[in-house]
């Protein structure tokens, strides 16, 4: 196997693994994997930024945008309230700042974007910990990722 068919193999097998994992993820864990997916492709357009690969960049930087419209589209304003409100902001601003990125070849807005999706992940990370951590009042069987605020299963 030649390297441009393995890498092509690797491809394939990260969709259908990344696939396979949404078709059987929670609200919490669909987040989680578009803020990874985020990241990954903001890593990806540093590295074709680094390399003068003006092409690949926007691209990149263009599905990272996407995710983020994604992650905005997920918001459920009546559940979320004032959260809700504060992470479509957020995520606006990402968005903007990930096209002043792709425009002026700017490596310090694409980590400042990766460090505010790296905000959110741990913040999600800590509720989804506590979403499915048994307490004593309530039997681990009747928790439900489903009680978070400000997201939905529109993913």
């Amino acid at each position: 196997m030649n390297s441009s068919n393995a890498k092509n193999a690797l491809k394939t097998y990260g969709k259908v693994s990344t696939h396979s994992g949404a078709a059987y993820a929670s609200p919490h864990r669909l987040i989680l994997m578009l803020v990874d997916g985020a990241l990954d492709k903001i890593s990806n357009a540093k590295g074709h930024m680094s390399r003068g690969d003006i092409k690949e960049k926007g691209n990149f930087i263009s599905w990272a945008i996407s995710i983020v419209g994604g992650l905005r589209a997920s918001l459920d304003f009546e559940k979320g309230g004032e959260i809700a409100a504060n992470l479509e902001a957020l995520y606006d601003y990402m968005e903007r700042t990930l096209v002043l990125a792709n425009v002026e070849n700017s490596i310090e807005k694409l980590d400042e974007i990766s460090a505010l999706l790296n905000t959110i992940k741990d913040a999600w990370m800590q509720i989804a910990d506590t979403a499915v951590a048994p307490t004593a009042d309530v039997p681990a069987t009747a928790l439900s990722d489903d009680d978070s605020p400000g997201i939905t299963d529109k993913v």
